[in-house]
């Protein structure tokens, strides 16, 4: 197993509104997609985020070599309760999976 961190490029994490954040794997070359779109379950990611698996959305764009997901915000953004405005905080723990 590796750690989703170390075999891509990038992971990206960031708003989609005051309601949503969306999460991108950037993985570079085909191959690279390939496992890390076979190997990373989107439960795992649901239990991780803490997110409601009913609203969890994944997009797997091979045209892109790229694997999405969107999750409602767990505070609305800028709230009192908001400790991440920007959402980028999601990206450190999707990159420290392993796979």
């Amino acid at each position: 197993m590796s750690r989703l961190g170390d075999i891509v490029p990038k992971v990206r994490s960031k708003n989609a509104g005051p309601f949503w954040l969306t999460i991108d794997i950037f993985c570079g070359d085909r191959d690279v997609f390939e496992r890390v779109s076979d190997g990373l379950k989107t439960e795992a990611v649901v239990d991780l985020l803490q997110a409601d698996a009913t609203l969890l959305k994944r997009f797997d764009i091979d045209s892109l070599n790229v694997v999405k997901f969107s999750i409602p915000r767990p505070q609305i953004q800028g709230t009192r309760l908001d400790r991440d405005m920007h959402g980028a905080s999601f990206a450190a723990l999707v990159a420290e999976m392993e796979i």
